[in-house]
């Protein structure tokens, strides 16, 4: 392989210690090659583009992925450190987001390959399920420099193994995989001050106790049906919702499309359970649209100090997750 621009060394230089000497040269030109390929990233599609299309070893790059010994969670760590020293001021608050998706594949040596809904394809009345891979990632939401929106820049990707009998490694779901990934950036990052935003599929009391066990503000949409505790049962969202006596504030938000939206907002403290777990202290928020345009929802935070306006600005943000998929 010929020598690369110093600007390219200088940006991998940091990721050359996962690898021996002989993998590492192998690992720049795939991954220079997956860059540069039109359309799917294989190897031998990156060995084609990267002049190599005749290379009589092309397995020895196969074998960079599927046989060298280098671990993609350090990997992970090195390029959060990267991220977060280009993107996130000292002292600044980490917001970091998760979500699952499905990546379609089929084939009998596939081992981890499951039948999931498709979020893209299915509606609230129809659902359309596919095979595939599940990916959890996880990703820096952050804005950058040269554009005038937050940007979800992804970091760390798991795979979730389908739920089989007998299947080894155990089943996680992919709740449990971002519990596990929150601890691990806790212990990467132990003095930065931590915000997970996610959906409303991850809207889990067990995921919220993590957090608040590592110090991890979580922020997501809140059910309906979420049993709302401050020693008895409080009053249900909808019920809140229905009253007429509700007080209602106003706040101007950061909107989508780089607006301003005025929304009103009515917020409570309370103790969110659910049976076999402790109790979980959550900030809930009633979002409501003076003009109408948008549906009554409802949020939560785990820090019990967050007001609304920024709870809500972390919960926009999050829309970043999705464009990155």
């Amino acid at each position: 392989m010929p020598p690369l621009p110093e600007a390219i060394i200088l940006v991998l230089a940091p990721f050359a210690s996962l690898f021996s000497h002989r993998v590492w040269r192998r690992a720049q030109l795939l991954l220079l090659g997956a860059r540069l390929v039109p359309g799917m990233r294989t190897v031998t599609a990156a060995l084609r583009v990267m002049g190599l299309a005749r290379e009589r070893h092309f397995t020895n790059y196969h074998r960079v992925l599927n046989r060298a010994t280098w671990s993609a969670r350090q990997g992970s760590q090195i390029l959060l450190g990267l991220l977060i020293t280009c993107f996130v001021p000292p002292g600044a608050t980490v917001v970091l987001g998760a979500d699952d998706t499905v990546e379609r594949r089929s084939g009998r040596q596939i081992k981890a390959k499951g039948c999931y809904r498709d979020a893209v394809r299915s509606s609230k009345s129809h659902v359309i399920r596919c095979f595939g891979l599940k990916w959890v990632a996880m990703m820096l939401v952050v804005p950058v420099p040269w554009s005038r929106r937050v940007w979800a820049v992804p970091f760390w990707t798991a795979l979730c193994w389908p739920a089989k009998q007998g299947r080894r490694p155990r089943h996680k779901t992919s709740v449990d995989g971002v519990r596990q990934m929150v601890k691990q950036v806790r212990r990467w990052q132990p003095g930065r001050h931590l915000v997970l935003v996610v959906d409303g599929g991850f809207a889990a009391v067990s995921l919220a106790l993590a957090c608040a066990q590592q110090q991890v503000v979580m922020v997501s949409r809140l059910g309906w049906d979420a049993a709302l505790h401050q020693g008895p049962r409080q009053r249900s969202l909808q019920g809140w919702a229905a009253r007429a006596d509700t007080p209602w504030e106003t706040v101007d938000v950061d909107w989508y499309g780089g607006k301003r939206k005025q929304l009103w907002v009515f917020s409570r403290t309370a103790l969110w359970y659910t049976p076999k777990l402790p109790p979980v202290a959550i900030r809930f928020v009633l979002v409501c649209d003076p003009e109408g345009k948008l549906r009554l929802d409802a949020f939560f935070c785990t820090d019990l100090q967050t007001t609304p306006d920024q709870l809500l600005q972390w919960v926009v943000m999050r829309w970043s997750v999705e464009v990155t998929f």
